[in-house]
């Protein structure tokens, strides 16, 4: 691990001040087969590689000191301190799931620990049995669905039904909590059950004579359609406010409007209304895409939203105080770089965007999560490894380990687990991040 961690910063660290970073691609059509990254980035057919083809490292089977950090730094903790500076610390709800799920944690290895934070993707149609293998194991947190992955409702519900099976093994000491089963069902053009609504984009939405009606509408058919099939986690609503007509999220209307005061309405809305029918709403893609141009697909080209703080704030980031009040379970962090926020990382690797914007300025509880790990963004900051574990120092709590094509989630299980053993990353936020993540998850229907 050492030798990997030391290529990463002899990559990065040079150039740490300057990289530009990307957030989430162009989405699909409903009717799209490619994979794509978690905000809907079109995509080529997918890999026919295995996400899930290697075995599991070895580990102790439960946590070798505890909680604290080592009392003196590490060689992987400087090599992470001089990308990232400071890592992210437990906020206090954090703290708190960590009291009500120690013993519960108390009972995974490493390797485990790791994995029920990681979200897999795979490729066709049928579940890969080293897939279910892993769930079996505890080494696996959820799973995302992409158009490549469904073909019916029925096909559909007969793989949640596979993956539900398999995570309730007596093998494996998570059981109890259900899988986040997760798929990007937006409206409109973004939608993987294109069976299912919300049939008004967002951007029919807003501009209809009752945004905030519309979409609650929209929210209840976004959870009544996932609900059917068995999934219990939704990326939507997008809660960027676009700038121009036909620039990034306005191409396939993924935005509400340009007034924040209407995505703020609606978004709400959304967030409520779906989550009332058992599906958890992500608000993304913080601190917002809607500066982005048509051209600015972030799966495929570095995007860096040069506006200053006060922007961002009030227009911005504007809409999430509403979501937050609503209850938003979750927040899907941009890989897009901000340098008002922070000058060299983008935010999902930033601790100053997750927890100084996000948490702390918003004051926002829920789970954190991460787009696509594998945009082509994050290519200066090394392998799947490196960039799990860089994401999970920033503060991000769920892990999506996907991309343009599907990838080898195991990857970026052992980032995470390397990085908590070798002192990387900080074990008692380690272990605070995991225990609100599955809290989450014990809240979720089965």
């Amino acid at each position: 691990m050492e030798a990997i961690r030391h290529r990463l910063w002899l990559a990065v660290g040079a150039a740490a001040t300057a990289v530009l970073a990307v957030g989430c691609g162009s989405p699909v059509p409903a009717d799209s087969s490619g994979a794509a990254d978690s905000s809907g980035a079109a995509g080529r057919p997918a890999s026919s590689q295995s996400p899930a083809g290697q075995p599991s490292a070895s580990g102790p089977s439960r946590p070798a000191d505890g909680v604290n950090s080592p009392a003196q730094p590490t060689s992987a903790q400087r090599a992470a301190e001089a990308i990232q500076g400071p890592a992210a610390v437990p906020t206090a709800a954090q703290l708190a799931a960590l009291k009500g799920q120690s013993a519960e944690i108390a009972r995974l290895s490493p390797q485990q620990m790791a994995g029920q934070r990681v979200i897999y993707s795979y490729p066709g149609l049928s579940v890969p049995a080293s897939l279910l293998r892993m769930i079996r194991r505890g080494d696996v947190g959820g799973v995302i669905f992409f158009g490549a992955n469904i073909s019916s409702r029925a096909q559909l519900r007969a793989v949640i039904r596979q993956l539900i099976r398999a995570n309730g093994a007596v093998t494996n000491p998570a059981r109890n909590y259900p899988l986040l089963l997760m798929t990007d069902q937006e409206g409109g053009l973004v939608r993987r059950l294109p069976w299912a609504g919300p049939f008004l984009s967002e951007a029919q939405i807003g501009a209809s004579a009752t945004p905030a009606a519309a979409a609650a509408l929209a929210g209840s058919q976004a959870a009544a359609g996932l609900r059917a099939v068995g999934m219990n986690v939704n990326l939507a609503p997008v809660l960027d406010v676009y700038r121009q007509p036909g620039n990034f999220d306005d191409q396939f209307q993924r935005s509400y409007s340009m007034n924040p005061a209407v995505v703020s309405q609606a978004a709400a809305a959304f967030v409520t209304a779906q989550q009332s029918g058992g599906v958890a709403a992500t608000v993304k893609h913080f601190p917002g895409l809607g500066d982005a141009t048509a051209a600015q697909d972030t799966d495929k080209v570095p995007v860096r939203i040069r506006l200053p703080a006060q922007t961002l704030r009030s227009v911005d980031e504007f809409p999430y105080r509403a979501a937050i009040n609503a209850g938003a379970k979750l927040a899907m962090v941009s890989w897009a770089s901000y340098p008002a926020l922070d000058r060299a990382l983008p935010a999902g690797l930033s601790p100053a965007i997750i927890q100084g914007e996000l948490e702390r300025r918003l004051g926002f509880t829920g789970v954190t999560i991460t787009d696509a790990l594998g945009a082509g963004a994050l290519r200066a900051y090394g392998s799947l490894q490196e960039r799990a574990m860089l994401a999970g120092r920033a503060g991000m709590d769920a892990l999506l380990c996907t991309g343009i094509d599907a990838l080898p989630g195991w990857k970026c299980v052992k980032g995470l687990r390397d990085g908590y053993t070798d002192g990387a990353l900080p074990k008692t936020a380690f272990q605070a991040q995991l225990a609100q993540l599955l809290q989450l998850r014990q809240s979720l229907p089965a």
